[in-house]
């Protein structure tokens, strides 16, 4: 007879656990900070509620540029993928606000554009993180 404590994830069957998983990703990437809730840690998910919506208003305040997709530059096409990892605020700001250039000559223009693509880039780290505490990996 095994004495050993089982983990939580092991009395729950692999197929549920991992839908549970993917619909907390998909959560915590559209809305941040959204994954965190879910799952019941609500002091880091207002944390990073506040840091990825603060940075995307930052990035916006500074009239950074809004990627949209363009496969005609390897850069552009990554700053598409760093803003688009942003969800739901990268979603508002492109139909909704219609951003899509700000001031590629300014210094804080530059600089807004690093902010907008650091807050997505943080919104999808944030988000497979809440994925694996959903699935008990993480506490």
């Amino acid at each position: 007879m095994n004495t050993m404590a089982q983990s939580p994830t092991a009395k729950r069957p692999a197929a549920a656990g991992a839908a549970a998983g993917w619909w907390v990703l998909a959560l915590g990437w559209l809305f941040p900070g959204m994954g965190y809730f879910v799952t019941g840690k609500w002091i880091r998910g207002a944390l990073v509620f506040v840091c990825v919506v603060g940075m995307f208003g930052m990035g916006l305040a500074l009239r950074g540029q809004v990627y949209g997709f363009n496969t005609g530059d390897i850069l552009d096409m990554l700053g598409w993928v760093g803003d688009v990892c942003a969800g739901g605020l990268y979603l508002v700001a492109r139909a909704v606000v219609g951003v899509t250039v700000g001031n590629a000559y300014s210094v804080m223009g530059d600089y807004g554009t690093k902010f907008l693509i650091a807050a997505g880039l943080l919104n999808l780290l944030a988000a497979a993180d809440a994925r694996d505490v959903g699935l008990g990996r993480k506490l």
